[in-house]
């Protein structure tokens, strides 16, 4: 039954290229693993499908490949199910029974996957070492996941993992500096996954937003007002936009959250077996649900309701199946600050600039700012001439006023009438007068083969202009 219920999957991917965002990289292809989970349905890794535009798979004993579609996809916690139709693939396979429990430590699994390097399926076995919150690298969320001592390569990462005869958890990366060392996806996101693809939910873990400080300090706790047995964390931001914005304070003590009593270390025992961080009860809903919770207000509980929202973050996370926003002005290239703009350095987490790194870090999105407008490029012409060197840096006001976002960066430049005065991080001034700029966009945007000077999510009501 295993063997006739796991599939290799083929992808062909096309990337949006972040350096000049109105085009796409060249395609590429590569191979992972799933498992079929319903007739024709196949539960596999979002990395193994993102930015996919061709989708085979190919059982494992029939040497055809079936096309298959996407049917939904949730890139926070890297899950994807895929649909083929062929009646052959259906005869072919058999359908995998899920689990609904989390294993134990020290629970023997079995890792099942077409691994690089070979043409039969793999087997590998290894042990439950940990449960508990874990970074997944396609999404830098930090989610449930299990930890086994069982090599996950390219090519078998997506496939199941088995204990006994039920798949519990979906094999998604490896540790770099461990070996045979890997991490599945568990039961818990992947119910909530396939409910909500069921249902036709949108599939995305909502976000918190917003820091926390533990309480472990004695003097601390007293500040805030916490009696002998409070236990909770210190909310240090509330980021606009996300769950906690207008509900949560700075400077409350947040007891519970769900149901769950939070340590001062800022843990719940999740599961009533696993003790991790808090925000791991995040995985277990939609974006819209409400969820319950008590704080300390100057030492008074007092009971709040969160509407739980998609994270917020000022710097986009990774996207993916997305086109990417952007805007040109008089050969100046903006777009909001994104990881995938970060990853066009090559080691960006230390070579890319540091004002960048520290909006990644450290910034967070507020009710005038909800992202940050990066100037990424300058297409050379004589109307911006000294300004070439400028790309890397940030715009901090449009003729004195603060853009919020990149929509409203464009409204603000369109609605420039003699001049265009653009205020960087740096304290550069980079100034145009705006009917010779606006005179020049259609030749800039030809020279550099550019087909409009802005991406078409920002079309509706901007003065857009195409190409000569």
């Amino acid at each position: 039954m295993l063997k006739t219920s796991v599939v290799r999957i083929f992808a062909t991917t096309q990337e949006s290229d972040y350096e000049s965002p109105w085009q796409a990289t060249r395609p590429s292809s590569g191979t992972g693993s799933g498992v079929v989970v319903a007739p024709g349905k196949i539960l596999t890794g979002a990395h193994v499908v993102a930015d996919a535009t061709f989708i085979q798979v190919q059982t494992s004993t029939h040497p055809d490949k079936f096309i298959a579609r996407l049917a939904a996809i949730c890139h926070d916690s890297d899950l994807a199910l895929l649909h083929v139709e062929d009646a052959v693939f259906l005869e072919e396979t058999t359908v995998a029974e899920l689990g609904d429990i989390l294993p134990d430590l020290q629970d023997k699994v079995s890792v099942v996957g077409f691994p690089v390097g070979g043409e039969e399926v793999s087997v590998t076995e290894g042990v439950v070492s940990r449960i508990e919150l874990q970074r997944y690298a396609h999404s830098d969320r930090w989610l449930l996941a299990v930890t086994v001592d069982a090599a996950i390569n390219n090519g078998n990462s997506g496939g199941p993992v088995f204990l006994d005869d039920q798949v519990v958890g979906i094999a998604f990366q490896s540790l770099d500096d461990a070996e045979n060392i890997g991490e599945m996806v568990p039961t818990p996101l992947i119910e909530r996954f396939l409910e909500g693809a069921k249902t036709r939910k949108e599939v995305i873990v909502p976000g918190f937003g917003g820091t926390i400080q533990t309480l472990e300090n004695p003097a601390l706790r007293a500040a805030l007002k916490m009696k002998p047995g409070h236990t909770g964390v210190r909310i240090r931001t509330v980021a606009a936009g996300n769950s906690g914005d207008g509900v949560l304070q700075v400077d409350d003590v947040l007891m519970s959250f769900d149901g769950y009593d939070i340590a001062n270390n800022g843990t719940i025992r999740y599961d009533d077996n696993h003790r991790t961080g808090f925000l791991v009860l995040l995985g277990d809903h939609f974006v819209g649900d409400e969820v319950e919770a008590t704080v300390l207000r100057g030492g008074v509980e007092k009971a709040v309701t969160l509407e739980l929202q998609p994270l917020a973050p000022l710097v986009h996370r990774a996207r993916y199946d997305h086109t990417p926003s952007y805007f040109v002005f008089a050969g100046l290239v903006f777009q909001p600050l994104s990881v995938n703009f970060l990853r066009t350095w090559t080691d960006w987490w230390d070579t890319a600039p540091k004002e960048y790194l520290y909006y990644y870090y450290m910034g967070e999105p507020t009710a005038q700012r909800r992202e940050m407008i990066a100037l990424t490029q300058v297409l050379s012409d004589g109307v911006n001439v000294g300004y070439e060197d400028l790309y890397g840096e940030s715009v901090a006001s449009v003729n004195g006023m603060v853009p919020r976002d990149l929509q409203h960066f464009a409204e603000l430049v369109d609605a420039c009438h003699d001049t265009v005065a653009l205020r960087l991080s740096s304290g550069a001034l980079v100034v145009f007068d705006a009917a010779l700029a606006r005179a020049k966009q259609g030749e800039i945007l030809a020279r550099y083969r550019v087909p409009a000077d802005r991406s078409a999510d920002l079309a509706p009501g901007s003065l857009g202009v195409v190409a000569e």
